[in-house]
């Protein structure tokens, strides 16, 4: 993903916010809908993706920040593999927003965090991690061990 790209991202989600709120769709009907959508931090309560997806929220100081941007850029192209695995993505580049994600998860600087099914942290990275990586991650996970039987 390049800069502008990057930042055409932030602006969309930037936009996004209030017209969820406006339409009065919930964050789940919205993932439901378009499951490769990437929401803003400020849009998520945690609580009402218990059970239903995997977040995996992405912290930056800024829509600048090249690790950021090279995240970004990992899950944009494999983006149905993390659809596959019930993944929401959750993005939050501005460390004066006050989100209640940042004030929970506490990042420093850029990070990434995966939250399971269950509303529990099971990752934290400081760098970029690709999609295989997480895949490996998740695909352990006993829940998703259970998916995966379900599905044969």
């Amino acid at each position: 993903m390049t800069l502008p790209r990057a930042l055409a991202l932030i602006a969309s989600l930037a936009l996004a916010t209030p017209a969820l709120a406006a339409e009065g769709q919930s964050v789940e009907d919205a993932w439901t809908e378009d499951p490769t959508r990437v929401f803003a931090a400020e849009e998520i309560d945690l609580d009402a993706l218990q059970w239903v997806a995997r977040p995996v929220v992405i912290f930056a100081n800024s829509p600048r920040d090249p690790a950021f941007i090279e995240q970004m850029d990992a899950l944009e192209r494999d983006i149905e593999q993390l659809v596959e695995r019930d993944v929401i993505i959750i993005v939050d580049t501005d460390r004066d927003s006050g989100s209640d994600l940042r004030q929970k998860l506490r990042p420093r600087g850029f990070m990434l965090v995966l939250i399971g099914k269950d509303g529990e942290v099971k990752l934290r990275k400081p760098l970029p991690w690709t999609v295989r990586e997480l895949n490996r991650s998740i695909d352990k996970m006993p829940m998703r061990q259970r998916e995966i039987r379900e599905n044969r």
